[in-house]
């Protein structure tokens, strides 16, 4: 969406703080001997609590209130309760929800404890370059352009980026356009970003695979050669400057 008045602005920042809030206090929530399902309906009470709706379940009847990843599931993973959390985890947990109308979209991947299967460089990398990607972004920059640095830096510390996921518009639901905000340079994307659009960044960095795949259970998504990914994300207001980041209060990137 585009942000056009003070309504419109107050609407994305109360979702917004409402994805963020639920994101942070689930990574702060999550330990060994949890299970998913703990976790999510957790996550759900904090929601429910800023009277906002989870967006996965509100738009495709997602069998979860939140999404989330373990080990060498990528993302969509549904939250159940035969996944027992343990030391050294992996985690991916996306957070979406409408509040009022308004739309937005936020995740991180972490580690359950002590970094005993050295998950940390991956998790690392994939927050330092959506940092560097959201810095990148103002009104006029090409879409490509920032695709390109963002597989740039995963290239250089030895990563590669997965090339059918990308981040999205947000804001009147919870995909819109500029879609397919790629994490590598599509070469027949002309597109630029547009001051006072509303968009969901996030990184998909991995070890060993560049396509997501889903499984049989027609939701979590893996890799197509297996391995890691790390995902972060911001929704962010575009502006002349440095983007505003709506979801900043998640701490993601601290």
């Amino acid at each position: 969406m585009s942000i056009t008045n003070e309504y419109e602005l107050t609407g994305m920042q109360k979702v917004s703080e409402a994805v963020a809030y639920t994101l942070k206090e689930m990574i702060h929530y999550a330990q060994p001997g949890m299970t998913t399902k703990d976790l999510d309906e957790y996550g759900a009470k904090i929601l429910s609590g800023f009277g906002a709706n989870s967006a996965p379940y509100l738009t495709y009847g997602f069998p979860g209130w939140t999404c989330i990843s373990v080990n060498n599931e990528f993302c969509h993973g549904i939250p159940t309760e035969q996944r027992i959390l343990q030391e050294g985890d992996l985690i991916n947990i996306d957070v979406s929800a409408e509040l009022n109308g308004f739309w937005a979209d936020n995740g991180g991947s972490f580690i359950v404890g002590k970094d005993i299967n050295q998950h940390q460089n991956l998790v690392d990398a994939s927050k330092y370059i959506l940092e560097k990607a959201i810095s990148n972004i103002k009104g006029g920059v090409k879409i490509a352009d920032i695709g390109q640095l963002m597989e740039t830096e995963a290239k250089k510390r030895g990563f590669k980026v997965i090339k059918n996921l990308g981040g999205h518009g947000v804001g009147r639901s919870l995909h819109e356009e500029p879609d397919e905000l790629l994490n590598y340079r599509n070469r027949f994307d002309s597109r630029r970003f547009k001051k006072n659009s509303v968009v969901a960044i996030e990184t998909f960095i991995s070890t060993s695979s560049t396509i997501a795949v889903e499984l049989q259970d027609g939701w979590t998504m893996v890799g197509n050669k297996g391995g890691h990914m790390a995902q972060h994300e911001h929704t962010i207001l575009i502006t002349d400057g440095e983007p505003v980041i709506l979801t900043e209060m998640n701490g993601i990137l601290n």
